[in-house]
């Protein structure tokens, strides 16, 4: 009889202990999202890569430097998209935005809520470079305490002809 109620001890203290901590990584992916649902960030050319990609350095800003760090690859993902960037590193050209009119982030709002969710279909074009440190710089704007700079390799190509087949943007040979 003991031995069976010190299994359920054992068996519902472990159930509480992992209760805890996936509520904790809940809380801390909710944060994260909060912090990016603002899409501070600044993206940036370092470098040229494989045919059909882009390597850029993406500034994030959050609270936490490790929230800052892990939401890089959704920055960049979405500058790309939305943003572009200017050139500057050698052999860097200035990339327009493959979306140029910023109302569609609004009209396939659906689209891309799905698009940007945890694990979503974004992380298909993006991957962390190899020689991606998180560079971080303190810095105090508007609440925010990190400014986090992280390595990227973005595969531009193949995100536009995703893009064009959902119909978000028009394809590169719609415009002659």
């Amino acid at each position: 009889m003991k031995k069976a109620m010190l299994k359920t001890g054992v068996v519902i203290v472990a159930m509480l202990a992992f209760a805890t901590t996936s509520s904790a990584q809940l809380n801390k992916q909710k944060k994260a999202n909060e912090d990016t649902e603002d899409w501070k960030y600044e993206i940036e050319c370092v470098g040229i890569g494989k045919p059909g990609t882009k390597v850029i350095k993406v500034w994030s800003y959050s609270k936490n430097a490790k929230v800052a760090t892990g939401q890089a690859k959704k920055n960049a993902v979405h500058g790309i998209i939305f943003q572009g960037y200017a050139g500057g590193a050698p052999g860097c050209t200035a990339q327009k935005p493959l979306v140029s009119d910023p109302s569609v982030e609004h009209q396939k709002k659906e689209f891309f809520d799905d698009f940007f969710a945890d694990g979503g279909k974004y992380m298909k074009f993006v991957s962390h470079s190899g020689d991606s440190t998180p560079e971080v710089v303190g810095v105090k704007l508007k609440g925010y305490k990190y400014k986090v700079g992280v390595v990227v390799t973005a595969m531009s190509d193949r995100l536009r002809k995703d893009l064009e087949a959902a119909g978000v943007v028009r394809g590169l040979s719609s415009v002659l």
